[in-house]
């Protein structure tokens, strides 16, 4: 009897040692992607900070002439992006949400043969603050060490200051809105852009082109007889450094653990004895 109880113990102390050993090893090679297997991109998400020039000037009616860009320096933004896959099974789909703090304006260049300028009410250059909140859809190509984006969406927000100028400008409207010029701010934006990645970080580099539908001024506000607006339209080049806050690539710690859950228990509910 005692021999027959070492032998059965001795038996199932192999058999435990050989399917932790089958286990361990099953484990260590879900970690690893097979070689020359094309790694699997993750539904992930990031937060990133931006900052950029715009090159600013407006679309009128009546059109004017001799219209100027203006370079505004300092957009900054800081946006977070959620990566999803389409239909489930293609990763090349993202949400980008942000808020964002830059500028547009307007300015005429001087015809050389009269000294002239066109204007807006006395104004032949003006610069305007505005805060805004973009929601975009973006389509990504990845490659490495990198990716190609597009972007397109909308964007609401409001004109925080304006400064402006001009020798017919009546100077209380220097630094002031009038009664009759819109401060909400909303339109349509859109560009695109080629990122590098160096997990957990990006580069981001994009060329924007932001179209605002909300004219400068109330249309027919002077005149009974014409249609009179002024749309900010500007094109902003930036570059943002951006951190993944989840896995970008490959399994992912929650996948390694449900495949070794599998590996023990078996994929089946009653798998693992418990008949539950």
């Amino acid at each position: 009897m005692r021999r027959f109880l070492t032998l059965l113990l001795l038996t199932v102390l192999s058999a435990a040692g050989a399917r932790a050993q089958e286990v361990t090893y099953n484990v260590d090679s879900l970690v690893a992607e097979p070689p020359g297997k094309k790694a699997l991109i993750n539904d992930y998400v990031m937060i990133g900070v931006n900052y950029g020039v715009s090159f600013s000037n407006m679309y009128y009616s009546p059109s004017k002439h001799n219209r100027a860009w203006q370079v505004m320096p300092n957009y900054v933004s800081v946006t977070f992006t959620k990566y999803s896959k389409m239909f489930d099974n293609i990763p090349m789909f993202g949400l980008v949400l942000g808020v964002a703090h830059g500028y547009e304006g307007f300015g005429f260049k001087r015809d050389p043969e009269t000294g002239r300028s066109q204007d807006i009410d006395g104004a032949e250059q003006g610069t305007i603050e505005v805060f805004e909140i973009p929601a975009l859809a973006q389509i990504h190509v990845d490659f490495h060490p990198g990716k190609i984006m597009a972007n397109v969406g909308v964007y609401g927000g409001w004109r925080n200051s304006i400064s402006r100028s001009g020798p017919n400008l009546d100077p209380q409207y220097a630094n002031a809105f009038r009664s009759y010029e819109n401060r909400w701010e909303y339109g349509l934006q859109g560009g695109a852009g080629f990122a590098l990645m160096f997990d957990p970080v990006e580069i981001h580099f994009n060329a924007l082109l932001r179209w605002s539908w909300s004219s400068l001024y109330a249309p027919d506000y002077a005149s009974p007889y014409y249609y009179r607006y002024a749309y900010p339209l500007d094109i902003i080049a930036s570059v943002g450094v951006h951190f993944q806050l989840t896995k970008r690539s490959g399994k992912t710690t929650k996948a390694l653990r449900r495949q070794a859950k599998e590996l023990v228990y078996g994929s089946h509910p009653d798998a693992s004895g418990t008949g539950r």
